[in-house]
């Protein structure tokens, strides 16, 4: 079962979507999982991860009632409000669905750097474990020695990079991000997605080998034993369709052996967001 370990789906309305910058007007339509079910069957991808897109409770409670109407969602990575005192309510609330397994903060869009340091977010993210919860983290790599601190802080909590914390590919610039990449997948409860190549590359014009000497950064740090496959969907249609986004890195793990495909592909996300095999 090859699963897609991150995509998002929205109801589109320019109050609750204002990342989306005038260059990704194509963004701003309603993406909904009709829209997916026929890209997945397409790229032979059996299920996949629906990756929260707001801020807000009630992004997780749609995304929960949307995966309970389709089977093909086998996980949902949702919103709480890590720096509240009701965390503990919240989280009450919201684990009690089995495919609730994992809790996102938009971290690169908070004008604090050191957001992730404060007291009341360190407190929240403390709770995560005893609820049975992932945490992804989705940074930008001047995050990346911050995020080490936070993680190794909880050597207990599940953690999973998102996007590989979104070099800058364009520019075709490797440090710092790759050491400090490196010192992050030191720390053996964080895994890393690969994901969100495409549009961190220009846009029209990438090629393949663009991304390669970055992948094998990540696949030599974190090997295939921490190792994710995402599409990013529909983000990555700024830049790419959903089977060239797929196919771009199942070729590039291709080299691995079979069963090293089958622990990126199934193995660690089944076991990392407890993904049930039961249809």
């Amino acid at each position: 079962m090859r699963i897609d370990t991150h995509q998002h789906f929205w109801k589109y309305n320019d109050r609750e979507y204002v990342w989306m910058t005038g260059e990704m007007e194509k963004l701003r339509r309603d993406y909904l999982p009709p829209h997916l079910m026929p890209l997945i069957r397409a790229a032979g991808i059996h299920g996949t991860v629906a990756v929260q897109a707001r801020q807000c409770l009630e992004e997780s409670r749609w995304l929960l009632e949307v995966a309970d109407e389709y089977p093909f969602i086998r996980a949902v990575v949702g919103w709480v409000d890590l720096c509240n005192d009701q965390i503990v309510e919240q989280l009450e609330q919201f684990a009690q669905h089995p495919k609730f397994r994992g809790v996102r903060h938009v971290v690169h869009d908070e004008p604090d750097d050191q957001f992730m340091l404060r007291d009341s977010f360190l407190k929240g993210l403390s709770h995560l474990k005893r609820f049975g919860l992932t945490y992804d983290l989705l940074l930008f790599p001047r995050h990346l020695p911050i995020a080490r601190d936070v993680v190794r802080r909880f050597p207990e909590q599940p953690f999973v990079l998102d996007h590989i914390a979104k070099p800058p590919i364009k520019a075709k610039e490797i440090e710092p991000w790759e050491r400090n990449l490196k010192r992050l997948a030191e720390l053996p409860n964080v895994y890393c997605k690969i994901s969100g190549l495409v549009t961190e590359a220009k846009w029209d014009s990438w090629e393949a080998h663009d991304f390669d000497a970055y992948l094998d950064v990540v696949l030599s740090a974190f090997g295939p034993e921490r190792l994710m496959i995402g599409s990013d969907w529909p983000v990555c249609t700024l830049a790419a369709d959903y089977t060239s986004v797929i196919a771009l890195e199942t070729k590039y793990i291709s080299s691995l052996s079979r069963d090293e495909q089958n622990t990126i592909l199934e193995k660690n996300p089944v076991k990392f967001y407890s993904i049930s095999l039961d249809p």
